[in-house]
């Protein structure tokens, strides 16, 4: 995008601890007035060489550190991490194991989701909201802390199984959390989604096109906001999503031209309807089994190198694991999708007003750790 400035060029630094960058994030702007001429973020400030420090880390003793990558849906981080492992040795968990993790991944997707609407539309100016979102995020948590003894960081999801099978009586739980919290979500589109000042705060703002998307490999909620129709779960399915009946919601530009942060919000509400949905059909599809039968005694992958992709709440997650035999990883090589819609941050925030540029952040729904590793 082209953008003409009519005086001097000032430059002001957003972060790295600002309450709207969503971490330890900085931001350069490049400004004529109030105009912004450029956004270049600045990385690296929670770097904690993740991918080297587990090389000298056995295999189970990994899926620890990837909780805190994405520590706010550290579920789904750790499933892809196993589901690499597990791919590399051959191994095929029972039906009772595949159901939960599915569960577990999308009430890990919905709590995401509800940080990102709450502080979303605290960043645009409305309070409401955030206390209802963590509201109901408290009650995932509270099922989380019940099956794992975990609220936030969780080492749930085993090689070969998972730490705990879920309690008696956790399915009704569930069913009854889910018959509360979908008339909860129609409340927040008419307190929130709705509302006249956040549409215009968001609707022709960030505009993220279909082209430029795909040209800095951006995945999960930010490439569907801009209307393309690409789900890990159903492009290249895993844990037989396959066999779930759910739909991909895609931006449609209600509002104005596809791909602004809007959509990429909407996608994200939409989202959290169909997570319901599938959860209903896991637990109507859980069979019983023990969590723990193919859990190895001594986890020994074999030489070779294995690439598995797995849909997060904020994108596609990629662990590229290369093993020598060993009971270390020779090398884990991690796709985080927050670092490939960072990189179009600056091209997407040229021309934006100073303002603009707090919602297409938190349109992006970073979060610093994935990014930093």
């Amino acid at each position: 995008m082209e953008v003409e400035y009519s005086g001097d060029v000032m430059t002001l630094n957003m972060g790295p601890q600002h309450p709207s960058t969503h971490g330890v994030l900085r931001l350069e702007l490049k400004t004529d007035g109030e105009i912004v001429a450029a956004a270049i973020p600045h990385i690296g400030y929670l770097h904690r060489c993740f991918e080297k420090h587990v090389e000298n880390v056995d295999y189970a003793g990994v899926v620890p550190y990837t909780d805190r990558m994405d520590y706010c849906a550290a579920m789904n981080m750790e499933l892809g991490y196993v589901l690499a492992v597990e791919k590399l040795m051959g191994i095929e968990v029972n039906n009772r194991v595949r159901c939960i993790r599915i569960v577990m991944a999308e009430l890990g997707r919905i709590a995401s989701h509800l940080i990102a609407a709450g502080t979303y539309g605290n960043d645009i100016g409305s309070f409401t909201p955030f206390l209802w979102c963590f509201r109901d995020r408290e009650r995932i948590l509270d099922m989380f802390e019940e099956t794992c003894g975990a609220r936030l960081l969780y080492n749930y999801n085993w090689i070969g199984g998972l730490m705990f099978d879920i309690k008696p009586g956790f399915e009704d739980k569930l069913i009854e959390f889910l018959d509360y919290f979908e008339p909860q979500v129609d409340n927040l589109n008419r307190l929130l989604s709705d509302n006249w000042i956040f549409i215009k705060r968001t609707a022709e703002v960030g505009i993220l096109s279909p082209e430029t998307a795909i040209s800095y490999g951006v995945t999960g909620p930010n490439l569907r906001g801009s209307g393309v129709k690409f789900d890990v779960r159903r492009d290249e399915p895993y844990l037989g999503y396959d066999e779930f009946d759910f739909e991909i919601p895609v931006g449609q530009g209600e509002y104005g031209p596809v791909g602004s942060c809007w959509d990429r919000y909407m996608v994200r509400i939409r989202e959290v309807k169909e997570s319901c949905k599938i959860i209903r059909q896991a637990v109507a599809k859980l069979t019983p089994g023990d969590v723990h039968e193919s859990i190895p005694k001594r986890i020994k992958p074999p030489a070779g190198e294995i690439y598995m992709r797995t849909e997060c709440p904020r994108g596609e997650l990629g662990y590229y694991i290369v093993s020598d035999g060993g009971l270390k990883p020779y090398r884990l090589k991690v796709k985080s999708p927050c670092f490939t819609v960072m990189s179009a941050f600056e091209e997407v925030s040229r021309g934006a007003m100073i303002s603009d540029v707090i919602a297409i952040l938190g349109s992006f729904d970073i979060v610093l750790g994935e990014i930093d590793r």
